[in-house]
């Protein structure tokens, strides 16, 4: 299984920003913690991160051509207005894609209860801190494997 996991602007800053809302894990732990869960099921994961929406589009465009199975994403603040990047995932058909978010965004600002990414998904995770994101992978294994 070849799984891209994506994650937006900020993400890069955990353990840094917001430890009451994030966590004081920082992004490599992140990034370790999905590597080990890979590397323990022979899975394939592709991390990549950027603070520019342009690069994210680029990049879930790329999914569609080299054989991705299932895209994990967290579009960061692009969640509550990009539909740009809400574009490039409904025209990514075939492959199946969580959103994924460490806080309760429900509970949170009102602009973060809004998510005009979520309806380009499959499922929304939101709420389980970094446990989402192996949560969001095992979803699409299962839903691959049916």
């Amino acid at each position: 299984m070849k799984i891209l996991v994506i994650n937006g602007p900020n993400l890069n800053f955990l353990g840094i920003r917001e430890k009451a809302i994030y966590g004081n894990q920082d992004y490599d732990y992140l990034c370790n913690m999905i590597k080990e869960k890979a590397n323990a099921e022979k899975d394939e994961v592709i991390l990549f991160q950027s603070n520019h929406e342009g690069a994210i589009i680029d990049r879930l465009q790329e999914a569609y051509f080299d054989g991705t199975d299932g895209i994990v994403i967290n579009p960061g603040a692009y969640t509550h207005y990009s539909y740009a990047i809400h574009d490039a995932l409904k025209s990514l058909e075939n492959i199946t894609k969580v959103e994924v978010h460490i806080s309760d965004i429900s509970s949170r600002e009102e602009f973060r209860k809004v998510s005009v990414t979520a309806p380009a998904c499959d499922k929304q995770i939101y709420g389980h801190g970094l446990d989402g994101y192996l949560e969001a992978i095992d979803y699409i294994k299962e839903i691959k494997l049916k």
